[in-house]
């Protein structure tokens, strides 16, 4: 059985590190800072989830695992807050989407050009 624990942890960890990995990359080659944040939050978030129930599973301690999962619905719960809170202050202050956003549904409600 320890075995098949350990092949599920790793697996678990190269997925959380590729979606880490997709994150940087994402923060890297995106366009601009709504795009940049959304891959930071969304992959990242996910990545980290990934490889805090790998540690959760090989651990196999309650206390241990009661802790990871803790972290995993903190994350789920305030990456997408905090990325929507700050997109929307970046917004407010004058910072626009690039151009291949076809779809600016704050224009005219939010920022210095109301």
């Amino acid at each position: 059985m320890t075995a098949a624990i350990d092949i599920i942890v790793g697996v678990m960890l190269v997925a959380g590190a590729l979606f880490a990995l997709v994150a940087s990359v994402g923060l890297l080659r995106l366009n601009d800072l709504y795009m940049r944040m959304h891959a930071a939050s969304k992959a990242g978030t996910l990545g980290s989830g990934v490889m805090l129930l790998a540690l959760a599973v090989y651990a196999g301690d309650l206390g241990v695992v009661t802790r990871a999962v803790a972290g995993v619905v903190f994350f789920l719960l305030t990456a997408p807050v905090s990325a929507h809170l700050l997109a929307k202050a970046a917004y407010a202050v004058g910072y626009r989407p690039c151009a291949d956003t076809k779809i600016d549904a704050l224009k005219g409600v939010l920022g210095p050009d109301k």
